[in-house]
C-alpha cells in the first residue's frame, strides 16, 4: 500500500511540475506577443483593414448564429468558459487526440491576431492569458466585432464584407439573379447581409 501511495504522490507532482512549466511557458509566449506589438496597436491596425465591419452592419441573425456556434456562453463569462474547456479536454483525453479546443470567441481573437493555428498546450495557455487581456481592454460587442473581422471565410478572405462580395461576384458571373440579400458561408455558419 505504501508503494502506490508513493507512486500516486510521484505521478501528482510530476503532473503538477508538467503544468507549472506549460504555464510559464504559455505566459512567456504572451507577453513576448504583448511586448512585440501591443493589443492596442494590433487592434487599431485591424480597424483600419479596407472592408472592416461594423458590428452595426451585420445583422443580428448572422451574430446569433456566430455566438451559438462559436461561444454559446459569450456574455458570461470573462475570456475563458471553464466549462467548454472541461468537455474539450474529457473528449481531447477519450480520443488521446486533440479533437476540441474549447476556445472562447475571446480565445480565438488571440489566435487569430497573435498565434499559429498550431494545437499547441502552450498556445492554448498563452490564448487564455491574452483572452483576459482582451476582456480587460474592451467590451464584448467591441471584441465580437475583431472576431468577425479576423475570421476566416475562405478564399483568402477576412471579413465579412470581402466574403459576400466575393459571393455576390460568384453569382453575377453565373447569371444568378441579383438579390438584395445574398448568403456568405462561415465554417460553421451562415449570414445574410445587404449587398454592396
Amino acid at each position: 500500500m505504501k508503494i502506490i501511495k508513493r507512486i500516486i504522490i510521484i505521478i501528482t507532482l510530476i503532473a503538477l511540475a508538467t503544468g507549472a512549466i506549460l504555464i510559464k511557458n504559455g505566459y512567456e509566449m504572451y507577453k513576448n506577443a504583448i511586448d512585440e506589438i501591443p493589443l492596442i496597436e494590433k487592434v487599431e491596425k485591424i480597424r483600419k483593414k479596407e472592408n472592416y465591419t461594423k458590428i452595426e452592419e451585420v445583422p443580428q441573425i448572422y451574430i446569433d448564429a456566430v455566438i451559438s456556434v462559436e461561444d454559446h456562453r459569450f456574455y458570461k463569462h470573462n475570456g475563458i468558459d471553464i466549462i467548454a474547456i472541461t468537455r474539450a479536454a474529457i473528449n481531447d483525453i477519450k480520443a488521446m487526440s486533440f479533437v476540441e479546443g474549447g476556445s472562447t470567441i475571446p480565445q480565438q481573437l488571440s489566435k487569430n491576431i497573435y498565434f499559429t493555428q498550431e494545437k499547441e498546450i502552450t498556445r492554448k495557455i498563452a490564448e487564455v492569458f491574452m483572452a483576459f487581456e482582451i476582456e480587460k481592454n474592451y467590451e464584448k460587442d467591441e471584441i465580437l466585432e475583431l472576431y468577425l473581422n479576423t475570421s476566416y471565410y475562405g478564399d483568402g478572405y477576412y471579413t465579412i464584407k470581402e466574403a459576400c462580395k466575393r459571393i455576390l461576384q460568384q453569382r453575377t458571373k453565373r447569371n444568378d439573379k441579383s438579390r438584395s440579400n445574398t448568403t456568405c458561408r462561415n465554417t460553421k455558419c451562415t449570414l445574410s447581409i445587404r449587398t454592396y
